[in-house]
């Protein structure tokens, strides 16, 4: 059984990630991208369905410890688990630093992927620190998620796994001797204090000859260097740096780099009702979550990213703007068939596991405002233009004039019928408003200001009077409904109305007394009217109750904002990382994990409490 999601950091090579629990198993990982197939998917069933654990060999003579989940906490066999006593992240950096202390001694653990040239590797090195320590590797691969068991031999001092295209090569450096047992590879070893023993695992097409090696000791000092580069080009210096830093490293360790495509998890199925069937597949580019990452970045001095994604974007949507897709695959591939993985249990036994998103094919029209507001922004950090991106907009702006008075799914990707919600014309309101304001700058741009003028005035009349619910004072969820949205928090953050209308700061007290759940906010109500088409319910969704930290800032509740800000700060795992969602019962996160849109939540809230405004 899983551990709870706040009990696992992430590691990866900006290809794809790991996830790597606090007992030192690695329960997810997907090679070579993020979208491949998992040949690590014990998060999604049991260690029988992938795993890779190294830690201080457990004590044989006590018995088996029960999870916080009320299973067993091992299911090898193997005696009571080992806890780390601490870990962390190098500082700036997306190197795993995990302190083991025993009876005997303690040791000092690295879990990182190095940058790749050709191939991901996944490096473990032990550091011994006092004492001496035994240490156990179980390393049992699994390939197309959990389903196939490979073929093992030994080649060159490698342990060599082999299915279909698939190879997998483990070596340690120095070499420590690894046995098979129960359709595992294991080995036992012995770390005494200034001793260090290192394991690298490397995907390679199994079609191919042996793959380069590379020193693990070099590879982590490179990787130090890498990521800490990186990060000194950040301009944030306010109060929250540590947090904003970590956020920021979270969301270009979710860029897929040969392409500039940002996923919106490294996960899949991960559910946000435990036991329930929400359960969804994250691991693709939703133009929505990558051009708010492109916001997170670009406020924060990385015009570089900014400029990858227009590129990825600019390939990614070629063609008919009516044929926009709400998300692509990480080359920017339209095919995304939802499957349903019937072997996987399912997190804490939430099934179906999904594979692909069937979300793919649907209407949402706040998409094409939100792609044109990045683009606006990224030019006015200095990003040079391209003619081919304002020739988009201006596709996209023709296609949004005969289409914004339809109804649509929405951003929450409901799988009821569709609507006319708000928040969609609202985005259609912005992408008139951004394209007026970036002629406006620079006339030589081709285009009708006039036009655009016009669609944005008639959009804007047309959500106040019927978007607007007087008698209650608040903006609803969609034309004629009385349920409310997190969503229409934005409307003062994307300059619709001033923060201080009278509209703007009921419909942010009329969330907050309808929505929230012990002082979080939840998307919408989930009760049995609710307009997803979903059975259950689920748990306050972490970047609503950052939009209404941003909302209380923006209408003058600072000290409230601040407050709420920094409860959510409390609610990061213990290296910085949030999921989806927080269940306030059970105190855990839940949802997939990190969540590239939490973390845009937190950089965009901090930068507001900075001073630094959010709305172009």
């Amino acid at each position: 059984m899983a551990q709870p999601i706040e009990d696992y950091a992430v590691i990866g090579d900006l290809q794809t990630a790991a996830l790597v629990g606090r007992d030192g198993s690695i329960d997810w990982l997907c090679l070579p991208r993020f979208d491949s197939g998992a040949c690590f998917a014990a998060l999604l069933g049991d260690r029988d369905n992938g795993h890779w654990t190294l830690a201080p060999a457990p004590d044989e003579g006590t018995e088996n410890t029960t999870s916080t989940d009320g299973t067993d906490g091992t299911d090898d066999g193997d005696g009571e688990p080992a806890r780390c006593a601490r870990r962390s992240y190098l500082p700036d950096t997306l190197i795993l630093e995990t302190v083991w202390e025993t009876a005997t001694g303690s040791v000092r653990m690295y879990d990182f992927m190095p940058q790749r040239d050709r191939t991901p590797d996944v490096m473990r090195i032990v550091e011994g620190v006092t004492g001496h320590v035994s240490m156990r590797s179980v390393l049992r691969l699994r390939f197309d998620y959990g389903h196939v068991v490979p073929w093992m031999r030994r080649c060159d001092g490698h342990r060599v796994a082999v299915a279909g295209p698939d190879s997998v090569w483990l070596r340690s450096v120095p070499e420590v001797h690894t046995y098979g047992q129960d359709f595992s590879t294991r080995s036992e070893f012995t770390v005494a204090a200034g001793e260090r023993v290192a394991f690298v695992l490397t995907w390679h097409p199994s079609h191919e000859s042996q793959p380069d090696l590379v020193d693990p000791y070099e590879a982590l000092e490179h990787s130090r260097e890498d990521w800490r580069e990186w990060a000194a080009k950040c301009t944030y210096q306010g109060p929250y740096r540590e947090a904003v830093m970590r956020s920021l490293i979270t969301l270009k360790g979710l860029t897929y780099a040969p392409t500039g495509g940002i996923v919106a998890a490294p996960t899949t199925s991960l559910p946000e009702e435990l036991g329930g069937v929400r359960n969804w597949d994250y691991r693709y580019c939703w133009l929505r979550d990558a051009t708010l990452a492109l916001s997170a970045l670009v406020r924060t001095g990385y015009i570089e990213e900014a400029g990858a994604w227009r590129d990825w974007l600019l390939r990614a949507v070629a063609g008919d703007p009516a044929d926009l897709q709400i998300m692509y695959g990480l080359g920017g591939e339209r095919r995304l068939p939802e499957t349903e993985l019937q072997w996987l249990t399912g997190y804490a036994g939430s099934a179906p596991v999904r594979i692909g998103n069937a979300a793919v094919h649907q209407l949402q029209l706040d998409i094409y405002g939100e792609v044109i507001d990045s683009l606006s922004l990224a030019r006015s950090f200095g990003l040079r233009n391209k003619p081919t991106a304002w020739s988009l907009q201006n596709a996209f702006l023709e296609f949004l004039e005969s289409r914004w008075r339809e109804p649509d799914e929405g951003l929450w990707e409901v799988r009821g019928p569709r609507r006319h919600f708000v928040h969609s014309k609202v985005m259609a309101w912005v992408a008139a408003d951004r394209a007026v304001r970036t002629m406006e700058r620079d006339p030589s741009l081709p285009g009708d200001p006039d036009r655009w003028r016009a669609m944005r005035d008639e959009v804007h009349r047309e959500v106040c009077e019927k978007g607007f619910d007087a008698e209650r004072n608040t903006f609803t969820q969609s034309y004629g409904s009385t349920e409310l949205d997190a969503a229409t928090l934005l409307i003062p953050r994307v300059g619709f109305l001033p923060p201080h209308d009278p509209r703007v700061v009921g419909t942010v007290g009329a969330v907050r007394e309808e929505l929230c759940e012990d002082g979080l906010l939840r998307r919408y109500s989930t009760d049995g009217t609710s307009v997803d088409g979903l059975p259950g319910t689920e748990a306050p969704f972490l970047v609503c109750s950052f939009w209404l930290a941003d909302a209380l800032y923006l209408i003058g509740r600072t000290e409230e904002a601040t407050a709420l800000f920094e409860r959510l700060l409390s609610l990061r795992n213990d290296v910085g990382l949030l999921a989806e969602e927080y269940d306030v019962h059970r105190g855990r996160q839940l949802g997939n994990f990190p969540q590239a849109f939490s973390h845009i939540g937190l950089v965009g809230t901090a930068l507001a409490l900075s001073g630094r405004a959010t709305a172009d």
